[in-house]
């Protein structure tokens, strides 16, 4: 006799096809970012720091924008507190969406600590765009292990392979950091007020760059969005009293 075929539940093949696709995307954010971090090493040993170091950074800081600024203000002769001040500044947002992602995510307290150190653009973003928990969870954990282990590595190659390449400026690898950076902000644009503060943010930076010591005009750049807020706030004001 016959035995009669086991006919699968629609809702968990769903499921399946939706964790499938979460995780193809999120490896393709980690891939994609991760190897950046070559970029990174290589421009980290060219402004002097040692492979120990840049690899640090990568393990400990592990948030590109901040550390891209960091070895870029100190290959541009600036002080080691205005480096770190311009990282501190860009790092904070990472504070932001870890208040989001907490009530998203709702991982259990003893996983916090760690899943802290992954909060970062890149898993936020995947994290933020899925419809349920259970597929934030999964983006999240894709993304941030993907890119973790391969930004580390990349890094270490970066900062082993900077001498065999000689002038890394010539490269013009320091900007691939950025590159990456504005690739994934530029999407989230999506408002006029939004998009002022970018665009402010950018003409204060490039416009101080040359008067100013490096690393100073990315701190300044973080005026941006109070001022445009503030002339938000007073244009909407002046609508309301006619």
């Amino acid at each position: 006799m016959a035995e009669p075929i086991a006919l699968q539940d629609p809702e968990t093949s769903e499921n399946e096809k939706a964790d499938r696709a979460v995780v193809r995307d999120a490896l393709g954010v980690g891939v994609a970012v991760g190897l950046s971090g070559f970029a990174f090493g290589v421009t980290s040993a060219g402004s002097g720091l040692t492979v120990l170091q840049t690899c640090a950074l990568s393990l400990l800081v592990f948030t590109g924008a901040s550390q891209f600024a960091l070895v870029g203000a100190l290959a541009g002769g600036g002080s080691a507190f205005t480096a770190a001040a311009g990282a501190f500044f860009l790092g904070v947002r990472n504070a932001f969406y870890g208040l989001r992602l907490s009530q998203i995510l709702a991982l259990p307290r003893a996983v916090r600590p760690f899943a802290a150190q992954w909060v970062i653009d890149e898993t936020a973003a995947v994290a933020l765009a899925q419809p349920t928990r259970r597929s934030a969870r999964i983006g999240f954990l894709v993304t941030g292990l993907s890119l973790y282990v391969l930004w580390n590595l990349t890094t270490l190659l970066g900062a082993l392979g900077a001498e065999a390449i000689g002038d890394t400026d010539a490269w013009g690898l320091d900007a691939a950091g950025p590159a990456v950076f504005l690739a994934l902000l530029a999407p989230m644009l999506r408002t006029g007020t939004e998009r002022a503060v970018a665009a402010l943010a950018v003409l204060l930076g490039l416009g101080l760059l040359p008067v100013l010591p490096a690393g100073v005009p990315v701190l300044l750049a973080a005026l941006a969005a109070p001022a445009v807020l503030w002339a938000d706030g007073r244009r909407k004001g002046r609508r309301e009293a006619r």
